[in-house]
């Protein structure tokens, strides 16, 4: 199949849309799919509103239409609700081409706690974007309900994967501090709700792998805190499978592909019981969900690390590709 993935979020931007869209792309030419990926750097951007790394390639539908149009796809998903994807949706509309999305980030609070922007704007128009997708694809059970409610139709599931060979339990010795090490790894910015995680009281040494518009802040806010900036790929995972808890603090996420490289990792999760942890975290043997986070964390420190690496074996990124797949629709 000849498939054209268009999206506002690509490298060198580094967060879970990103790392979902580079494992598909990777996944579906390795099951023999051709791929035309419509992304920022194929733009002139401009920085969005409250979110300085991240480019916006406004007005680009007269570069836009050509690509698609030699192309010529089987099928075209819109991956992402920004600039590009709405310059694809028109497109196709003009057309009659049928046409996937994906809703994979709780945008509208996101924009709303960095700039203080209505939420119900934003909700508006994104119920406006998917209203006419012929499947609208989302991650866990619980965003599907949270957004049937909402009114969104036809939903569909599409799930997350994980490197099981790069994330996978090593020796803990990678980091000398005093134990236990209790890790957070994301986006250092106010959405992530990273602050929740450094006022705890914990025993051991709290890390926090990443960066973002409150790193510095928060750095000398919390200065026993180790702050690494951002680590990828081998780094990354060395770090990861060091730590003995992994907590999330996240209350927006609507999945959490880093919840999977922790297990994968033998590194049990502590997290709120919110929609990404909900969807993720399905066995007591792998995390522990509670409103209180100090609780959470500390119980987690109980559980077995081989049960945490057998449950994120299930989740591969060739199974998830596949239901991808199976999600999309011809364009006529």
């Amino acid at each position: 199949m000849r498939i054209a993935l268009i999206s506002d979020a690509w490298h060198p931007q580094i967060n879970g849309v990103v790392t979902t869209l580079t494992n598909t792309v990777a996944t579906l030419k390795r099951l023999g799919h051709e791929v035309e990926l419509i992304t920022p750097d194929r733009f002139k951007t401009y920085p969005w509103p409250g979110y300085p790394d991240v480019g916006m390639a406004f007005l680009c539908g007269s570069r836009l239409r050509p690509i698609i149009k030699a192309f010529k796809p089987d099928a075209i998903h819109l991956v992402t609700e920004g600039s590009i994807g709405f310059a694809a949706r028109r497109y196709c509309r003009e057309l009659g081409y049928r046409y996937t999305s994906s809703y994979l980030s709780q945008f509208p609070e996101y924009f709303k706690l960095r700039t203080g922007f209505p939420m119900w704007i934003s909700e508006a128009y994104l119920r406006w974007f998917h209203c006419e997708s012929a499947n609208v694809m989302v991650a866990t059970a619980s965003l599907e309900q949270e957004m049937r409610e909402k009114g969104y139709q036809r939903l569909v599931r599409w799930s997350r994967g994980v490197d099981t060979e790069l994330f996978r339990p090593r020796d803990k010795d990678f980091i000398k501090d005093p134990r236990p090490i209790f890790m957070c790894i994301g986006r250092v910015a106010i959405e992530k709700n990273i602050e929740a995680f450094l006022k705890l009281e914990l025993p051991g040494t709290k890390y926090v792998i990443g960066d973002g518009t409150h790193k510095d802040l928060l750095a000398k806010k919390y200065p026993a805190v180790r702050f690494t900036g951002y680590q990828q790929g081998e780094n990354l995972a060395r770090f990861m499978a060091a730590a003995d808890v992994f907590v999330f603090p996240s209350l927006t996420d609507t999945f959490g592909v880093v919840l999977l490289e922790a297990l994968a990792s033998g590194v049990p999760v502590a997290a709120y019981p919110v929609q990404a942890p909900k969807g993720v975290i399905t066995d007591v043997k792998v995390g522990i969900l509670s409103e209180n986070l100090q609780h959470a964390a500390m119980s987690a420190l109980s559980l077995n690390p081989q049960d945490c690496r057998k449950y994120a074996l299930e989740y591969t990124w060739e199974k998830c590709t596949q239901q991808f797949v199976d999600n999309l629709v011809h364009i006529v």
